[in-house]
């Protein structure tokens, strides 16, 4: 007997059929994908995958928003175990995807949180209990140690650190082409310059979107547009609780007294609220301040590039950033030669993801609100996904990440209330003293 999903399916292309004769541009699909991040890419994949047609459309070009202004820090344990969960699994389907693909996409070079208060100590050692208690590879170390590991950072008041050896980093445009290319392989089709202008409903159903001109019929649409993503839930009239909030991080080009290994381990120094990565010699020092922009998406314009985001030293967030830097890595200051990425996260009021439908629309499935971690948590949001979708549930422990956990909360359907959650959710992402869940 069929599933309600491929009655559906058969359902609308039967009557996208009849009046594709009669107005122009109209073409069908299984799934639309609004959104050509990462989360969008690799959801398309997976649905693909299991024999979906599915398009996805970008308002501009593939990977030119949030997924490629990313540092791409993978660390695998979180707070809660299925959280630590979804990013081993993703290692694993990154390291998939990189033999399809034939690339590079992680880089394994360990990483380390490090302690110079007690708070923080004890953080780290609720962290590596949780993370031995699941039989994860991780272990204290001491400051001599981690010199040995970082011998370019300040490490004499250090109290304590803790050592994985399995993270690293994925490096997000060679992610981004993969998905790409591997998708192409399954099917799927990608338009590029073609932003959403309407979400097509009948009754209270989604089926189908207006993009770059063409009508798009559907049974399953994926809202994975980022900091639009907002935007793209109000065309239905659902509150979509994110906000775009954005983040620095500072590139130092190679030093000639600085050797920056590229093995080097990335570092999570939650005092200072920084963390580091090697690149191309240099280091990637990135920054979760106090006091962050935000954005309303709305008032930017319809041709707003990502990619052209600057910013100056002279900025205080940028300043900010590079005294916290300074700390860490005394080499590191205002006279250091290095570049300044500049963009734009979306942020929820608990910092996790909006994964699933809303009750009030049927067929529309939001994907979004990653806070930070999109490029690492995509892989395996894509299988999520395609599981949701065709499925009507997934093998993950989801409940931390379902759409409608904010549904009822009358409080998030007012947007200034949903910025404000948001900003202190940011504000305090490192500032916070985490005590992970066992």
């Amino acid at each position: 007997m069929p599933s309600s999903f491929e009655r559906a399916r058969k359902n609308l292309h039967q009557a996208a059929d009849k009046i594709h004769g009669m107005v122009e541009k109209i073409r069908t699909a299984d799934v639309v994908v609004i959104g050509g991040g990462v989360a969008g890419l690799s959801t398309a994949l997976q649905l693909a995958r299991r024999g979906q047609r599915v398009v996805v459309v970008e308002r501009a070009q593939l990977g030119s928003g949030s997924s490629g202004r990313a540092a791409g820090l993978l660390g695998q344990l979180r707070g809660t175990t299925a959280a630590t969960r979804m990013l081993i699994d993703a290692l694993e389907i990154v390291r998939d995807l990189s033999e399809q693909a034939e690339s590079e996409i992680f880089v394994e070079t360990g990483s380390l949180r490090i302690a110079e208060t007690p708070d923080r100590s004890r953080e780290i050692v609720d962290l590596v209990a949780m993370g031995k208690s699941i039989g994860f590879e991780i272990e204290h170390v001491d400051a001599t140690r981690v010199a040995e590991l970082v011998p370019y950072m300040k490490t004499d008041d250090l109290i304590d650190a803790c050592y994985c050896p399995t993270d690293g980093h994925v490096q997000p445009a060679e992610l981004v082409a993969a998905y790409i290319k591997v998708g192409k392989r399954h099917g799927v089709e990608y338009l590029t310059n073609s932003p959403v202008e309407e979400v097509i409903l009948k009754e209270s159903t989604a089926i189908g979107v207006r993009a770059g001109g063409v009508e798009f019929h559907a049974p399953v649409i994926v809202n994975a547009a980022g900091p639009w993503s907002y935007l793209v839930a109000d065309l239905t009239e659902t509150h979509l609780p994110t906000s775009a909030i954005g983040h620095y991080y500072l590139t130092t080009r190679p030093h000639p007294d600085v050797t920056v290994d590229r093995l080097s381990p990335a570092v999570r120094d939650r005092h200072h609220r920084i963390y580091t990565r090697a690149e191309a010699g240099g280091l990637i020092v990135g920054m979760y301040e106090e006091e962050p922009a935000q954005y309303d998406m709305e008032n930017l314009s319809a041709d707003f590039d990502m990619t052209t985001m600057h910013s100056t030293r002279n900025d205080i967030n940028v300043a900010m950033l590079i005294h916290s830097a300074n700390q860490r890595f005394p080499w590191i200051d205002e006279k250091t030669p290095m570049t300044v990425t500049t963009g734009i996260m979306t942020f929820t009021p608990d910092g996790k993801p909006l994964c699933g439908q809303l009750p009030d629309v049927e067929g529309l499935y939001h994907c979004s609100g990653f806070s930070g971690h999109g490029i690492v948590q995509s892989p395996t949001i894509g299988v999520i996904m395609a599981e949701l979708i065709l499925d009507g549930g997934t093998r993950y422990d989801v409940e931390a990440i379902q759409a409608d956990r904010y549904f009822d909360v009358a409080d998030y359907r007012d947007r200034a209330a949903v910025k404000s959650a948001c900003y202190a959710m940011y504000s305090s992402y490192y500032g916070r003293i985490e005590t992970p869940e066992r």
